[in-house]
């Protein structure tokens, strides 16, 4: 097994995440299996019960583990299935060897941070690094370690040392550190200032750990002379410097790391030569071209509570990525604060009010997104009902769907009371209720989390199609509340298609309108499933939707699966349709200008 560390210094928000999910990209392109694992410092067992304005997304992986975003980037990036154990922190590995102290593994020894939890995270890592998570058996090639926070956090010490000591242990020609740091420029001088990155080095070299590739952010591209210095005070070669600045979005970042032979550095420094081929990443460079060069638009208006950080929808965002790319769009996202479409804004603050009314009408679908709490609550109702009245395209998602429940009990069933247990435990009509098997006292990992099985109850539904026709669909959940099984056949009287539901048929997972353009709600995440070239189904049938091409994708019965695409002098040849591996004959659909290919089990463009 061979081990790639991707620390920080300076400040933190550099795009380690993102860096290390490209070098993991690159290496894959090399011909190389690749896991991942992130270090969060934090005394936190999981991301669970983490604000999102405050860390960002919880991801939620298939074993139903709540871990850091990151972990999502490197899903997207390498297509691959992590576990929870991929994601470490100080509160796991200290819960660990305290556990491991109350049975008496550590009878008459004095319990330390050194040896005991430095080993303890060592081992955790030569565990978690032979897991298979790619589909295929037996380990992978490369394990891409990032190492949370920045170099000087004091919570990081412990994970420091035991770094530096398994370094050791691995021994030469198995493990490369790859440091990456800000080199920034000062308006007033307009230089690229080295020293704060030099001090990153030496504090790092100062903990045990010496870099072998320099990986510096900037916004513009690194001058020679800097890399020089650099080189001379970190003791780096230059040919191990990689300069990722600022680029158009983020899949320019393995073509970066390319053109600058950063794999090379890699597989020296790994003694992969032989094994390792010339990295391929024509599909990564025709995606990064289509993405710069898109011009017509397609308009989300996301409802939220978190809107003022990105990062709390990082999945929702990349989920409307892949499919807007994938219809050729360029995707624009109106950040709509849920509680400034209620009448509380509208009589405190009418101008607010009147701004975010204007954003959600102007855009061509609306998606209203999962959360927690009672904050915007009355907003997403009001999005809801406007999507479905003005035919708009809508999905609600997780608590999305519970909203568009409790605004159409309220609209067409005239159960003006008609709530969730969550927002209002006296209401009279209780459409959303809590889950028995949850649980009131304990917030972390007591929710239904994870993959589980969505049966389709109708076939000729909008969702059945977008997923090809699937008897049923494994998506990842996150909630502790439902519909309340015992409305839902007032609910089907009245016009509401419940068309999905899990093994045993008694909760609700997906709704349509079946007399809307495109109205869907789903209990689950379908965004932690995407992938760039892999778009989820229902976002797909969203844009699709909002774009007028959802007739043309439903037609062909099914949502983008893989695209290879192989790049000529000329442009573009068409793209092959693979389904489980296998290319099947296709027959060519023109929509505004793309080609679609189209067979009995998806439509591929």
């Amino acid at each position: 097994m061979k081990y790639v560390l991707v620390t920080g210094g300076v400040v933190s928000g550099l795009g380690k995440g993102v860096t290390a999910s490209s070098i993991g990209v690159v290496l894959k392109a090399c011909g190389l299996r690749i896991t991942s694992i992130k270090i969060d410092p934090y005394l936190n067992t999981d991301a669970g019960t983490m604000s999102p304005f405050e860390h960002g997304e919880v991801f939620v992986l298939d074993d139903g583990g709540e871990v850091d975003l990151d972990l999502g980037n490197y899903e997207r990036f390498l297509d691959i299935r992590l576990k929870r154990d991929n994601n470490i922190t100080t509160g796991k590995i200290y819960q660990h060897v305290i556990n491991k102290e109350r049975k008496g593994d550590y009878l008459g020894k004095t319990v330390q941070v050194v040896p005991h939890i430095t080993d303890a995270i060592q081992e955790w890592i030569e565990r978690v690094a032979i897991i298979p998570v790619d589909g295929k058996e037996g380990p992978a090639d490369v394990c891409v370690i990032e190492l949370g926070g920045t170099i000087g956090d004091i919570e990081s010490m412990p994970f420091i040392e035991a770094l530096s000591q398994f370094s050791c242990r691995v021994g030469p020609g198995n493990f490369c550190l790859i440091h990456v740091s800000l080199v920034p420029v000062l308006n007033v001088v307009g230089e690229q200032k080295t020293k704060p990155t030099q001090h990153s080095v030496r504090g790092l070299r100062g903990l045990g750990l010496t870099p072998d590739i320099l990986a510096c952010r900037s916004t513009t591209a690194l001058d020679e002379n800097v890399k020089e210095k650099l080189s001379q005070f970190c003791h780096v070669p230059v040919s191990n410097i990689v300069n990722l600045y600022d680029v158009s979005n983020i899949w320019h970042i393995p073509l970066l790391l390319k053109e600058q032979k950063a794999h090379e550095a890699l597989i020296k420094a790994l003694n992969l030569q032989g094994v390792a081929r010339e990295p391929m990443l024509l599909e990564w460079m025709e995606r990064a071209k289509i993405c710069d060069t898109l011009r017509e638009t397609v308009t989300i208006a996301m409802v939220g509570k978190y809107t003022g950080l990105s990062d709390s929808y990082l999945s929702v965002l990349k989920a409307l990525l892949h499919a807007s790319v994938a219809h050729r769009r360029k995707l624009v996202v109106e950040w709509v604060p849920a509680s400034d479409l209620e009448e509380t804004t509208l009589r405190e603050a009418p101008e607010v009010h009147k701004a975010a009314w204007k954003l959600l009408k102007s855009a061509d679908g609306v998606l209203v997104p999962g959360g927690f709490g009672d904050r915007g609550v009355e907003g997403k109702i009001l999005a809801a009902k406007y999507a479905r009245e003005n035919k708009i395209p809508f999905l609600g998602i997780c608590l999305g769907m519970q909203i568009a429940v409790i605004e159409y009990c309220r609209s067409i069933l005239k159960l003006r009371d008609a709530n969730s247990t969550e927002f209002n435990p006296n209401t009279t009509n209780p459409c959303v209720i809590f889950m028995p098997e949850g649980s009131k006292t304990h917030m972390g990992a007591t929710m239904r989390l994870g993959s589980r099985r969505t049966y389709f109850e109708v076939m000729d539904c909008k969702s059945a199609k977008l997923y090809g026709n699937a008897a049923y669909v494994d998506e990842r959940h996150r909630h502790r509340y439902e519909v309340n099984p015992e409305i839902v056949t007032e609910l089907e009287k009245a016009g509401l298609a419940f068309v999905g539901k899990d093994d045993t048929g008694k909760r609700m997972e997906i709704i349509e309108l079946p007399s809307h353009p495109y109205f869907v709600g789903v209990q689950f995440h379908p965004e932690f499933k995407s992938r760039p070239g892999k778009p989820s189904a229902l976002f797909s049938g969203l844009i699709a939707a909002s774009c007028g091409q959802l007739e043309t994708l439903l037609h062909g019965q099914g949502y983008i699966n893989r695209v290879q695409t192989k790049v000529v002098a000329n442009g573009v040849l068409p793209p092959k349709v693979y389904q489980n591996g296998n290319a099947n004959k296709a027959r060519k659909l023109m929509v505004n200008g793309a080609a679609f290919y189209a067979n009995g089990n998806g439509v591929h463009v």
